[in-house]
């Protein structure tokens, strides 16, 4: 059987209900994740306690905890869900590559660089204080500038050489010389823009304000909406760029759509919540096993709700329920995502012909 033989009949699945059936499933998943992520913390909630808080009339803890702090966390944990998986996704297709994705081929170190320039960069004109307002702006295109110069850079490698473990080999080397760039603009910024970065590159979820929440939302919107009107595209591209060409696609064109929307995606959430590592190489993953397809006009929907649901998850497990310790983000995504990750690798045979 040819190499599209096998991806066209990945695009069957087993019959429409059953489709329908898994995408109920993750909504009421997802709903089910954001309702918990609100509920469980140091601080346990009850439903008749959200309804006294809402009609007591004054400002009480419990509506702080929930609406300044744990609503805002869950609407960032979904967001940065979203953005990740579909940015993953995305690369996976350009490249057709397993284990392609943001933080793998240096991608969040791209963004994370464009955020250390403005942060650490020009210390001697910004203040934390200016980072507010328009400054989040600011903070937002220096990470997609950031990540769409290393995706260029990968491009170019990706057409010289077509060994897939060198690219990634490189992809990691290329993340190496960045953060050792980083490391010097530390060494060489003021205290405070220090303090600042150091504690912007710990990931959290729960550190952004009200500006900075809508600026991720309208971002991650765009990212989104590009992807679903490029879905046609991405199922060419994964049957290669010959097969591309022959149907009339301009590859040009549709390389650039990508990678710029891998560029919002990627770098609007790395931006505002830090490195956030193995969501985005885990989650395509996830949807491909689950609805048996690597149609994009699937795998898209599929793969935000299956990522906003793993966002969410991973923040309630991070929160230890009960406790008032946290445990770090980003070893709790790893640990959900490394598993899936390893089961791939061992699985390389079956998807071979995917990619």
């Amino acid at each position: 059987m040819s190499k599209s033989s096998r991806i066209q009949n990945e695009y069957t699945l087993p019959s429409t209900g059953k489709q329908y059936f898994i995408f109920l499933l993750l909504i009421i998943l997802a709903v089910l994740f954001f309702v918990l992520d609100l509920f469980l913390g140091s601080v346990s909630i009850k439903a008749g306690d959200i309804w006294q808080a809402l009609f007591s009339g004054t400002e009480s803890r419990l509506e702080i905890i929930l609406f300044k702090f744990r609503l805002p966390k869950a609407a960032t944990a979904l967001l940065v869900g979203i953005g990740l998986s579909l940015s993953g996704l995305q690369m996976q297709t350009i490249f057709r590559n397993p284990l392609a994705g943001p933080d793998v081929l240096g991608i969040t170190s791209g963004a994370s660089l464009g955020v250390a320039f403005v942060i650490l960069g020009f210390s001697v004109s910004i203040s934390p204080e200016m980072l507010e307002g328009f400054g989040n702006w600011i903070l937002v295109i220096s990470s997609w500038a950031g990540a769409g110069a290393i995706m260029i850079v990968i491009l170019i490698i990706a057409s010289r050489i077509k060994d897939i473990m060198t690219i990634l080999i490189l992809g990691i080397m290329l993340s190496s010389g960045i953060s050792a760039l980083v490391i010097l603009m530390q060494y060489f910024s003021s205290e405070s823009l220090l303090k600042a970065y150091v504690i912007w590159t710990m990931g959290s979820l729960g550190n952004l304000t009200s500006d900075q929440l809508m600026v991720l939302m309208i971002s991650v919107s765009v990212g989104v909406l590009i992807s679903f009107a490029s879905s046609k595209m991405l199922n060419a591209l994964l049957l290669g760029e010959n097969y591309a060409v022959s149907i009339g696609l301009n590859v040009k064109f549709a390389r650039f759509v990508v990678f710029f929307c891998t560029s919002i995606l990627a770098g609007s959430v790395t931006a505002f919540c830090g490195p956030i590592g193995f969501i985005g190489i885990a989650v395509p993953h996830m949807a491909r096993i689950l609805f048996k397809t690597s149609d994009h006009k699937i795998l898209i929907p599929g793969t935000i709700l299956i990522g906003g649901a793993v966002m969410l998850l991973s923040d309630i497990i991070a929160q230890l329920p009960g406790s008032e310790k946290v445990l770090p983000l980003n070893a709790v995504t790893s640990l959900i995502g490394i598993p899936v990750v390893i089961w791939v690798i061992l699985r390389n045979r079956k998807y071979s012909g995917i990619y």
